[in-house]
Order: structure tokens, then C-alpha cells, then sequence
């Protein structure tokens, strides 16, 4: 119940085309269900010559009067067949026109619900996100919207039409003869605990499919994703073999679907033969004893096989339904997930050039401690480099400051106010990120660049591409800034992707650049380069630097060692080389390394990157 609740708040926008479109359906059934009583008087007092009486015919009496023709006779014959052919035309155009108000409201309410999830999917944090994997994601945005629309598009309106059908198709039974009532009433029981039992064997089975149809997708997803890798380690064969376990597993998920469903359908036919075959039974019965006539006979048998038919039905959307429940519970889940960064509710809060200050802050994750007891001062407009063996913490600690994770101890301060008094829109338009791991959306590198900014200025895109060093590579190519670049960035180099996402985070120009390893598929020269424009032209802005590589960080204002989580030194590049500690030590034995490298390597001759 809780499930509908929650497509309802989805579904209520669309209900006066759905009501509209039920009306039409309700019509449409009532005119199909008058024709086997036309089909009835038309063998009774045409083909036949049955005596009329006032009960004859029932609602189509006025057939019978004379005024259409008379008994067994021709006129007769086509007056009816005019009546059952204005009968079917009634009910062509209602159900067509039901038809497409329901496919109407199904796509809308498809779409919308593919929206919002969507939209969860952008408002949560990634560590809650972390929760699904891309499997489960992409199951829950595409296959559950659709399944769930289909629930409220085409099931509850058929359990609608099955009740009305029920109901109207007794009532026209019993005005026939109640006899005709009995047998349905007998097998009633019968149908009930084989539907019961049918639909909780298939809610199982709809889970266990759900769960293989994911698995499936993470693996295709991840396949697409390390297709260069595969093939690196000539693994195709291994993944062919993993792809067609979880395929096995799917197909044998679906199968168990195709027996469960063959075995009930068998049941539900064997009831309905039954129900039919007792029908002609009392109907001869009752003609024999001059109770009833023929035609009646064939009316009375179509609408009990009508009855036996529409509640076979029901079972196939029974079946069916539980699939849906299900996608619409693991939608109502991930719409109901909160994201573990709240978001402030204050607005206006926010910051032009902004003095950024740790106080004592630490992180725990999972009982692990990442961060302990960070204290640091960052006024707008310095230079602080981060480094430190992997693992110690350095892109975490760049993460809470714009609260990709929250700190569990401490405060983040700007300008005296604690980070989460900001909106999470507000405080992260302080900084232009670049992320260790880069990625590229599947467009041009211009769309790439301008990502802050929709309406692309030329200009200050080709000034971003050439303060990160990217100009030349870009010039260089076939469409220019109008190349596109595939998911992930493929068909660029590494270094080629880490100077486009730099000229991204250009563009953006926000008070503070924050470069988290960004520079590690470049060459030195380049990086060098690369660094001297950020301080020459960038000098007003805060920049806050991580990496491996010492070189990067030797002009910063302040460099910070960290350490399993803390800061051991810090101070100046010439403070850290004085006092010879963890810093300098890594930094010569760089150094020396970098000269042994150059003596037997040429540098990179498309003055880019170093893994291109």
C-alpha cells in the first residue's frame, strides 16, 4: 500500500485524463458484453421462430416488437446486425481512444518518474550513492520507471475493468437465470488460493530476476568502462566467461518465470474448460425443460467463459503486478535515501574571497580514522601544496572542504562561518575542483571546458585551454575545440584529458582552484609551465595544490607533509629542505631519479603528457 502512496504523489497530475480514459473503457466493455444477448435473439428469432414474450430479449425487447421486422424474418435479421455493428464500432473507438489517454499517461508518468530519479541521483552525496552500484542505478533509473509506470498506466486500470466486467456480467447472468451463477460461485474458492499462492511465488521469483537483471547491467557497465584494460591483458576470454555466468543466471531467473507461469496457466485453463463444460450442462437441462432457449443457452455459456476468462486474465496481471511492486518499492527506497551531506537551507550565504581555516578537524570512516586533528590557515590568495606518500589523506582532506564527505570532529570555517551554514550550491561555486580522477562527458572539448557555463563563449574558452598548456593539442586536431571526445574522455591521452578538465576548472573561475593530483600525466616542463601561468595570472586566487610529484608544490606559500592522516611538517619549500625531514628526503630522492630518467629518455615530443 505504501508503494501505491508513493506513485500516487506521481500519478494524481495525469488522474483526470486516467478517469476519462477508464469511462471510455467501462463503455466499451458494456457494449461488448451486449452482443453475445444480440447474438442470442438472433438465433432464437431468426434462425429459429421462437415465440416473444415481454421478458424477450431483455434490454433489446424493442427488436422484437414488430417495428424492426418481424420473427424469422430478414428485416429482422438486419436490424440486429445493424445494432451489433453499431455495438462493435462503439466499442473500436472507446477502447482505441482509451488506448491512447493510457499510453499517454503511462509516458508521462514514465518520464517524470525518470526525472526525479534522476534528480535524487544528483542531490545525493557519493558516499551515499557508494550504497548501489552502477548495475543497481542504472536498473532503478530506466527498467523500475518503466515497470512501475506500468502499474498505474495499464494494471490497476485492468483490475478496474476486470471488476466492472465481473460485476456487470453477473448481474447479466442472473437476469437470465441464477442457475448459471452456481458454477462460478463453486470454482470461486479455487481460483482464489491458486491466485494467492501464484502471486506469492511470483513476487519471489520477480525479485530474484530483478537481482540478476542488475548484476547483468554492472557487468556490461563495467566491460564498457575497461575495455582498454581488457584488452591490455587479453582477458576477453575471461570477461566472455564472466558476462555468460551472470547471463546463465538470468536466463535460468526467467525460465523458472516461464514454468511458474505455464504451470498456473495450466491450473487457471483446466478451472475455465471446467466452468464452461458445466454450463452447457444446465443450460441443456434447463431447454430441455422448456426453461430456456437456445439462444439464451449461447449467452449464458459466453458470459460464465467471459467470467472464467476475465479472472485468467487477472492472474496473468497478478503476475505481472508483483514485478512492478517490487521496482516501485526499490524506486520508493532510493527516492526516500538522504543524503549523509545536508544541505543548508540558508541561501544567501556566500563568499566572493574567502578565508578558508581547519580547526582541529578529524574524519572517521567506518571506525577507521582518515583525518586526525587538522589545523590550517588559508587567508584568500595563498598557495598551499599538499603532499605525502598515498593513503595519507591528502584527497580526503581537499573532499570536506567542499563537503563530499563531512568531517565527524572540527570545524571548516569561511569567514568565520562554518561550512555548513553555506548551501551546498553556495559553497561549492568557491571552488574550481579538479579531481584526481578525471573524467570527460561524451561531447566536444569546448562543451567540456564551458561545463560551468552552458551559453559557450569562444573566447574565454580558448583562453582557459591556454592557461592549462591544452591550445596546442587542440589546434592540432582535426575539428579543433569542436572534437568530440568519447565517454570517459577515450581518444584523448591521459595528459591530453588532465590539461582539458585543468581548462574546465579555468573557466569556472572561482575564488579557489583546487588541483588534487591533476598534473601527474604531464611531463616536467609542461607541469612547470603550467604552474607559473597559475601563479602569474591566478595570483589573486587561492590554490590549493596535491600531489607525488615535490616539484609541484615548491612555489606554493606553504607546503604540508601529511602522514596517516596528520600533518607532520610544514612550512616553506626552504623551511621543509632546512630541517630535512620526510619532505626533503622524498624530494631529493625524486630529484635524482628525474635526472637518471632524463640521461636514457627523450622528453615527450608533443610537449604534453608523459603516459599520452
Amino acid at each position: 500500500m505504501e508503494t501505491l502512496k508513493f506513485g500516487f504523489r506521481f500519478f494524481k497530475k495525469s488522474m483526470p485524463v486516467a478517469i476519462l480514459a477508464e469511462i471510455f473503457s467501462f463503455l466499451g466493455i458494456f457494449a461488448e458484453l451486449m452482443l453475445p444477448l444480440l447474438s442470442g435473439i438472433l438465433i432464437d428469432y431468426v434462425i429459429r421462430d421462437s415465440e416473444v414474450t415481454e421478458e424477450s430479449g431483455e434490454m433489446f425487447h424493442f427488436l422484437l416488437t414488430g417495428k424492426y421486422g418481424a420473427v424469422h424474418s430478414m428485416q429482422l435479421f438486419f436490424s440486429i446486425a445493424a445494432v451489433y455493428a453499431v455495438l462493435i464500432l462503439m466499442r473500436i473507438v472507446l477502447i482505441y481512444s482509451r488506448d491512447l489517454m493510457q499510453e499517454w499517461v503511462g509516458l508521462k508518468l514514465e518520464t517524470e518518474l525518470r526525472y526525479e530519479t534522476y534528480g535524487k541521483l544528483m542531490e545525493l552525496d557519493s558516499e551515499t550513492i557508494a550504497d548501489y552500484n552502477s548495475g543497481e542505478l542504472l536498473q532503478i533509473l530506466n527498467s523500475d520507471t518503466i515497470m512501475f509506470k506500468e502499474l498505474f498506466a495499464h494494471r490497476i486500470p485492468y483490475l478496474g475493468d476486470a471488476i466492472f466486467m465481473l460485476v456487470t456480467t453477473l448481474i447479466l447472468i442472473a437476469r437470465i437465470n441464477l442457475s448459471f451463477i452456481v458454477i462460478p460461485l463453486l470454482l470461486m474458492p479455487f481460483l482464489v488460493v491458486t491466485v494467492l499462492n501464484f502471486k506469492r511465488r511470483a513476487r519471489a521469483n520477480f525479485k530474484e530476476i530483478r537481482a540478476k537483471s542488475s548484476a547483468m547491467n554492472l557487468t556490461t557497465q563495467e566491460n564498457i568502462a575497461a575495455v582498454r584494460i581488457v584488452r591490455s591483458f587479453t582477458n576477453e576470454e575471461l570477461e566472455k566467461e564472466k558476462f555468460k555466468k551472470v547471463n546463465t543466471d538470468f536466463l535460468n531467473a526467467r525460465l523458472k518465470q516461464v514454468w511458474l507461469s505455464s504451470k498456473f496457466d495450466l491450473t487457471f485453463n483446466s478451472i475455465k474448460q471446467a466452468a464452461y463444460i458445466g454450463t452447457i450442462l444446465i443450460g441443456a437441462v434447463l431447454v430441455m425443460n422448456g426453461h430456456m432457449t437456445v439462444g439464451y443457452i449461447l449467452a449464458s455459456s459466453t458470459y460464465v467463459l467471459r467470467i472464467m476468462n476475465n479472472i485468467t486474465g487477472l492472474n496473468n496481471h497478478i503476475f505481472n503486478m508483483q514485478q512492478q511492486t517490487i521496482a516501485g518499492l526499490e524506486l520508493k527506497r532510493f527516492m526516500e535515501k538522504t543524503s549523509k551531506v545536508a544541505d543548508s537551507r540558508e541561501r544567501n550565504l556566500h563568499c566572493d574571497t574567502p578565508d578558508i581555516e581547519l580547526k582541529d578537524v578529524s574524519l572517521q570512516i567506518d571506525g577507521q580514522d582518515i583525518l586526525k586533528h587538522i589545523t590550517l590557515s588559508i587567508p584568500y590568495g595563498k598557495k598551499v601544496g599538499i603532499v605525502g606518500e598515498t593513503g595519507s589523506g591528502k584527497s580526503v582532506l581537499l573532499k570536506t572542504l567542499v563537503r563530499i564527505r563531512d568531517i565527524t570532529d572540527g570545524n571548516i570555517m569561511i569567514d568565520g562561518h562554518d561550512i555548513k551554514e553555506f548551501s551546498l550550491e553556495n559553497l561549492r561555486n568557491m571552488y574550481s575542483y579538479v579531481f584526481q580522477d578525471v573524467f570527460l562527458f561524451s561531447n566536444t572539448i569546448e562543451s567540456n571546458i564551458a561545463f560551468s557555463r552552458p551559453d559557450i563563449n569562444e573566447r574565454m574558452v580558448t583562453e582557459a585551454a591556454t592557461h592549462a598548456q591544452a591550445n596546442k593539442f587542440i589546434d592540432a586536431l582535426a575539428d579543433r575545440y569542436k572534437t568530440i571526445v568519447g565517454e570517459r574522455g577515450l581518444g584523448i591521452s591521459g595528459g591530453q584529458k588532465q590539461r582539458v578538465s585543468i581548462a574546465r576548472a579555468f573557466h569556472k573561475n572561482a575564488p579557489v582552484f583546487i588541483l588534487d593530483d591533476s598534473t601527474s600525466a604531464l611531463d616536467v616542463n609542461t607541469e612547470r609551465v603550467l604552474l607559473k601561468d597559475i601563479h602569474d595570472n591566478f595570483s589573486e586566487k587561492t590554490v590549493i595544490i596535491t600531489a607525488h610529484r615535490f616539484s609541484s608544490v615548491v612555489d606554493c606559500d606553504e607546503i604540508i607533509y601529511m602522514r596517516d592522516g596528520e600533518i607532520t611538517e610544514r612550512g616553506t619549500f626552504q623551511e621543509l629542505m632546512e630541517l630535512g625531514g620526510s619532505f626533503a628526503h622524498v624530494y631529493r630522492t625524486q630529484q635524482e631519479q628525474q635526472a637518471e630518467s632524463l640521461e636514457y629518455k627523450k622528453p615527450a615530443e608533443d610537449g604534453g603528457e608523459i603516459n599520452g
